[in-house]
């Protein structure tokens, strides 16, 4: 353990390894010489300078993703070959796994265990998976007559545009990346502004790896960036992970130019319900809090509405802001610490907003993180825990993105599942409940494309993943996601005996 956070110490000091865009397989700045800086949230100080890439730059980036694309340089490649390359691309991140950790902490604030367990550990784990499906995805033979056969045959889209957003960029980048490059299209990543460090030095190792110059492109810049991505002629899909407000604005890029495909993954507000009868109230409270509060509440599945049955409501209440207010907050970096930052300023302003507009509203709060004592520097916050009898309140309705928990109380499980589908939201839920027709007749009911039951599992690639409603469109993870950068087409084919 002091071994491990020296090493940390150490590599916190270390220079960002790739601080350029990637363009045809080689580190550019931006056409026009801008840069923004990139700021810690641990104390506030700039780490690196980027590329503030804009339209120019995202041209590039794309012709070339299209020429490499047209050349079959990647789709023509055997499929056991791209297997071949996205193997050893994840074994170079494997490799330098603590030292991506380290700069994801650095760069947007989370804790260095989930950083290198979670965002970094899970993209190995979901790029090794799409490798080894690479070379085991068939296509389909129809027999029409005794002279006519047809092939149906999944081709590629062909280049595939990929907006990241910045609380988990290198996990959810890796949701994007396996599938569409697998099925043999070249890609195009714009990372988020507060999270580039980690994608630019993984789509380098890609090209360590043996991928091709020109499969994947990696640009970096704000929502100039975004919109040339969004609204270019020649990209056939756009994959977004991120905000509704710029969901929307994606949608009508895409509309407006060549029809290319959307996938959206959006906001969530997902309910967490507690029965009276869950089969273990403390594992529920301790379970709830971890995957409330791990990230800061920097998480689109977040479960931060909190929906207990009145008889036991009180003293779970109690168990859940003991367990909360005892979260240890201070730099990401050092392993003792549960909580790091919010990743910025303006983050961390617009919680505080939300947080006052519900004391204009009479909202209690069992616990209020505004009268911890925090770091002096940095962009810091502790958990706050409301409670409210109005299941309408802009705490339960308003996705916040921050350590905000809102709690609520029903009556029966009918009551909690009109609670949980009442807002614009349907990514996740959760129930505990040791009755299975209780549980049965939620998850059928409830709104929300990831129900866990009794605490079910943290992100696993296997299954597929996406929601509801205002939560988006389209499905990360699982086989099911390859088919969102494919098409289908028929070769029909006439014997001439």
């Amino acid at each position: 353990m002091q071994a491990k956070q020296l090493e940390i110490s150490r590599l916190a000091s270390v220079a960002p390894p790739t601080v350029q865009a990637i363009i045809d397989g080689r580190l550019m700045n931006a056409a026009s010489g801008k840069t923004f800086p990139v700021i810690s949230p641990i104390d506030g100080a700039a780490i690196a300078v980027l590329p503030e890439c804009d339209a120019a730059d995202v041209d590039r980036a794309v012709t070339g993703a299209r020429a490499a694309f047209e050349s079959r340089r990647w789709a023509g490649m055997p499929p056991k070959m791209r297997k071949r390359v996205v193997l050893a691309w994840a074994e170079l991140i494997a490799a330098e796994a603590l030292e991506l950790a380290v700069l994801e902490s650095r760069d947007m604030g989370m804790p260095i265990r989930m950083a290198e367990d979670l965002d970094i550990g899970f993209a190995v784990e979901t790029l090794r998976w799409y490798g080894e499906a690479a070379d085991k995805i068939y296509d389909e033979l129809a027999n029409l007559d005794d002279q006519v056969s047809a092939l149906i045959m999944r081709a590629p889209l062909g280049v595939i545009g990929a907006i990241l957003p910045w609380n988990a960029p290198a996990m959810i980048g890796a949701w994007k990346l396996g599938p569409a490059l697998i099925a043999g299209n070249s890609m195009v990543l714009k990372p988020a502004e507060d999270a580039s460090l980690v994608c630019l030095r993984m789509a380098e190792l890609a090209l360590k790896a043996g991928m091709p110059e020109g499969v994947l492109q990696a640009v970096t810049g704000g929502g100039e960036a975004g919109a040339a991505l969004a609204g270019h002629m020649d990209v056939d899909c756009i994959t977004f992970t991120g905000s509704a407000e710029v969901g929307r604005k994606i949608m009508t890029a895409a509309a407006a130019s060549n029809l290319k495909r959307v996938s959206l993954e959006l906001g969530g507000k997902s309910a967490n319900i507690v029965m009276a009868d869950a089969p273990d109230l403390g594992m529920a409270a301790a379970v709830s809090v971890d995957f409330m509060f791990g990230h800061q509440g920097q998480v689109c599945e977040a479960p931060t509405r909190l929906l207990v049955q009145r008889k036991v409501r009180d003293r779970f209440v109690d168990e859940v802001v003991a367990r909360a207010d005892a979260l240890r907050i201070g730099n990401p970096l050092d392993l003792a610490n549960n909580l790091g930052p919010v990743v910025n300023g303006s983050q961390r302003d617009m919680i505080l907003g939300r947080i006052a507009d519900a004391d204009r509203e009479g909202i209690r709060f069992a616990l209020d993180g505004r009268a911890k004592t925090l770091p002096s520097t940095g962009f810091y916050m502790a958990p706050s825990i409301a409670v409210s009898n109005n299941p309408r309140c802009s705490l339960a309705q308003e996705e916040i993105f921050g350590p905000v928990l809102t709690v609520l109380e029903f009556d029966d499980i009918d009551e909690a599942i009109r609670i949980a589908n009442g807002t614009r939201y349907g990514l996740g839920a959760s129930i505990w409940s040791s009755n299975l027709d209780t549980v049965f007749h939620a998850a059928k009911r409830l709104v929300a494309g990831n129900i866990n039951v009794n605490g079910g599992t943290g992100p696993v690639v296997e299954l597929p993943f996406g929601g509801f409603k205002e939560s988006g469109f389209g499905r990360d993870r699982s086989l099911h996601a390859i088919d969102k950068y494919c098409d289908l087409k028929n070769i029909i084919i006439r014997s001439s005996r």
